[in-house]
């Protein structure tokens, strides 16, 4: 598969949908797109529903959920293993870090809490998650005693939580970073550091050996909290924050509205003529819910709402389809 160009549609909305937020999370399951968490005022958590968008009718509604219903949170994580979301960790109302790791059932609608306490990874916020079709990784964040480098992955054929071997000093704790499965490795994209970062590790998990990789091209700025999918052997890096506030998450930094896809084979970066001067461009913005999907049979990124250079929460929704060529067919 050769990429050349891509094109944002922003999608229409029907009836009432969760409003304008950041610090959530979706995943998707076939046409559905499940939303839950975020803010619209920082730092405060806005709900705890399940939101429902259907692709193909462009209609929102909320699941009449049951069971172990988690509490609302903001820096929220989700991933999809066939019907199943897997939702872990985030931050509360009293801003205490959370490491409890819930399922949801997408046919029945119910809530199951499956770890909590010590039975898993340690509490954090603004962590990363990805999937692939047996395991959900949790890379970092936000933790208790500062930022987290440790990389954890939860079996759900065997429910139960794997800790890998520690990256070392190599791999700085961080905030907001991607993380993505691509050519059976686990990548660790950029990410807040202290600072905004700008390198890329990958961790091989038959060998179980992490690697800091040297990338070429037109390589992106350092940035976090940037939405990003992986679709075969390209990571592809939308947005995100360059320059944080000097308010802190009270705040909004610069962000940024290009979009880079990484080759995990060459290890080349390429900047996207992705129409940003179009309407349905979703211009600058950061803390984003976004993931990876098909729409028309087509794969690509979601990206649903964030925050914007003013410091106001977005409720859009955009979805970006590579194309085969740069002829845009």
């Amino acid at each position: 598969m050769s990429f050349g160009q891509g094109k944002w549609v922003k999608l229409g909305q029907k009836g009432a949908g969760p409003g304008a937020r950041s610090s959530h999370a979706i995943a998707i399951v076939g046409q559905k797109v499940y939303a839950f968490g975020g803010e619209l005022k920082p730092r405060v958590p806005v709900d705890n529903k399940i939101h429902v968008f259907d692709l193909q009718e462009l209609t929102w509604s909320v699941a009449e959920a049951t069971g172990d219903v988690p509490p609302p949170r903001v820096g929220v994580t989700m991933a999809a293993v066939d019907g199943t979301i897997y939702v872990f960790g985030g931050r509360d109302s009293t801003h205490k870090e959370l490491n409890e790791l819930y399922s949801f059932d997408t046919s029945t609608n119910k809530w199951t809490l499956l770890s909590s306490g010590d039975s898993g990874p340690p509490h954090r916020s603004y962590h990363s998650t990805t999937a692939n079709d047996r395991y959900v990784y949790i890379f970092g964040g936000c933790g208790v005693d500062g930022r987290l480098n440790d990389l954890w992955a939860f079996d759900t054929a065997e429910q139960k939580w794997v800790k890998f071997a520690s990256p070392g000093d190599n791999l700085k704790g961080r905030g907001g970073p991607g993380l993505v499965v691509a050519s059976g490795k686990i990548w660790v994209v950029y990410g807040f550091a202290g600072m905004e970062v700008d390198d890329v590790h990958c961790f091989d998990p038959v060998h179980e050996e992490w690697a800091q990789v040297e990338t070429k091209g037109e390589k992106p700025t350092a940035r976090s909290v940037f939405s990003t999918a992986g679709i075969g052997k390209y990571i592809f890096v939308y947005g995100g924050e360059i320059d944080p506030s000097d308010l802190g998450h009270l705040g909004a930094g610069k962000f940024s509205g290009e979009f880079y896809v990484l080759d995990t084979e060459t290890l080349m970066w390429k900047r996207w003529d992705d129409g940003s001067d179009s309407s349905d461009h979703p211009g600058p913005r950061g803390w984003c819910a976004f993931g990876a999907g098909k729409r028309d049979g087509k794969e690509g990124l979601l990206v649903y709402g964030g925050n914007s250079p003013s410091n106001d929460r977005l409720d859009d929704i955009f979805f970006f389809t590579p194309c085969l060529d740069a002829s845009g067919k």
